[in-house]
């Protein structure tokens, strides 16, 4: 199960389904994702100890209904056989790496390798023109590579969410495969350099001011994150841009703004899940704002929950003080790799969030794969030190409400005072 789930991982970052001609026509990705759901439903390891696995089938559920309530039946099945996979993929993973937790750094080295071929192959891109599945760079001179990762933001964004991994990876064995990590972590970065996204730029410095922030304490935190939003403005022309008056950032937040407008006139169920371009000619480009609109308020509590969570679980980790025995360097070793795979998931989340809050990116299997790697660990964190909150959600499924009524006044507060200074 664990094999073919990492198999899946691969197909979906790599995806030599899509540009090699000798895979065209084969249904790899079900195939795979088939014999995984087969060897989950016959596991004695299948798990449901976690909020996501109610949480994840009643926003599939929504989607579905958000469908219906707009007078179309024939979308809910479609809304089945996209986001049904999603939902598979998620319960094999968490259950597979829940098993283990040796599983973790094996499935960061998994997505690191693939997030550094794609890197690579955005180095050939920029060399040549064009890369080796004969990919070319986008008219303004951005990278991209295929099937899911056409866009260049969706590139940086997987670069972002793989950053940290790498960087775990580097930590403890020998010189040479400390080189070879630090290394691969250059790579990404430089390919979210290459990808010259924003949201991604932004990402890494989200990421780097909360390690900072856990280390070293707030202001200097903050301190440093200027710094590096400064020289991210002389390394790129389009942060250089970064003002609500340019042309792409006003587009960005006209759609905002519809997107809201949309949720108001659809406040339970929404527009309908994929319908928000038949209201507004761009897409939201805001994840958040995305699920608001298209899938109403219930959709969007569940979806904030879902993702909220997964930070929730790497939190409670962190700040867990386990009973050790006094002198045991061992248990004190044990607890110590908790806590750093805790912090990489949670940087992980970060970055992937932060560069999502800028892109209509709330249905890609990558975000629900990660939450399945975060998921998994947690069960097996728990299964390890029983002293871990279980975070069953018949305890605080209310705290939900409030949150999301909350997040919907911000998002009506940001894009307000964004419209008003633009």
């Amino acid at each position: 199960m664990f094999l073919l789930s990492l198999l899946y991982l691969i197909l979906t970052i790599i995806r030599p389904q899509d540009y090699m001609a000798a895979l065209a026509g084969i249904p790899l990705l079900s195939v795979t994702l088939g014999m995984a759901a087969f060897c989950w439903l016959i596991s004695s390891a299948k798990t449901f100890a976690a909020p996501q696995f109610l949480i994840l089938p009643a926003f599939l559920m929504t989607l579905m209904l958000s469908e219906v309530f707009n007078h179309w039946t024939g979308g809910a099945l479609e809304q089945l056989s996209s986001f049904g996979p999603t939902m598979i993929i998620f319960f094999v993973l968490a259950a597979a790496i829940a098993h283990s937790r040796n599983r973790v750094p094996v499935t960061f080295a998994v997505i690191a390798l693939c997030s550094m071929v794609l890197a690579l192959h955005s180095v050939d891109q920029k060399q040549y023109g064009v890369g080796w599945t004969g990919m070319g760079m986008i008219e303004d001179g951005r990278v991209q590579y295929v099937g899911i990762f056409n866009d260049p933001n969706d590139l940086g964004l997987l670069f972002v969410t793989a950053l940290p991994m790498t960087v775990f990876l580097s930590a403890g064995g020998g010189f040479l495969r400390r080189i070879f990590w630090l290394a691969g972590a250059a790579l990404l970065l430089y390919g979210i350099y290459l990808t010259n996204s924003r949201g991604a730029l932004l990402a890494v410095l989200v990421v780097g001011g909360i390690y900072i922030w856990y280390r070293r304490g707030m202001m200097t935190a903050g301190a440093l994150s200027v710094v590096g939003l400064i020289v991210m403005q002389m390394l790129s022309s389009r942060m250089s841009e970064l003002d609500s008056d340019e042309e792409s950032a006003n587009g960005r937040v006209d759609a905002w703004y519809e997107g809201l407008h949309m949720f108001l006139s659809q406040p339970v169920f929404g527009v309908g899940a994929g319908n928000f371009t038949d209201y507004n000619y761009l897409t939201a480009h805001n994840s958040f704002v995305l699920v608001l609109a298209e899938t109403g308020i219930v959709g969007f509590t569940l979806w904030l929950a879902f993702v909220g969570y997964g930070f929730w679980m790497m939190v409670a980790v962190l700040r867990h003080k386990p009973a050790l025995t006094a002198g045991d360097d061992e248990q004190a070793t044990e607890w110590a790799m908790e806590k750093r795979l805790a912090m990489t998931l949670l940087l992980s989340l970060f970055g992937m969030f932060a560069a999502a809050f800028f892109l209509s990116r709330s249905y890609i299997v990558l975000i629900y794969l990660e939450a399945a790697l975060v998921v998994g660990y947690y069960i097996g964190a728990r299964r390890r030190y029983p002293g871990l909150p279980s975070l069953s959600l018949s305890d605080s499924w209310w705290r939900w409400i409030p949150i999301s009524i909350g997040s919907v006044v911000l998002l009506f507060i940001i894009v307000t005072l964004l419209l008003h200074t633009s």
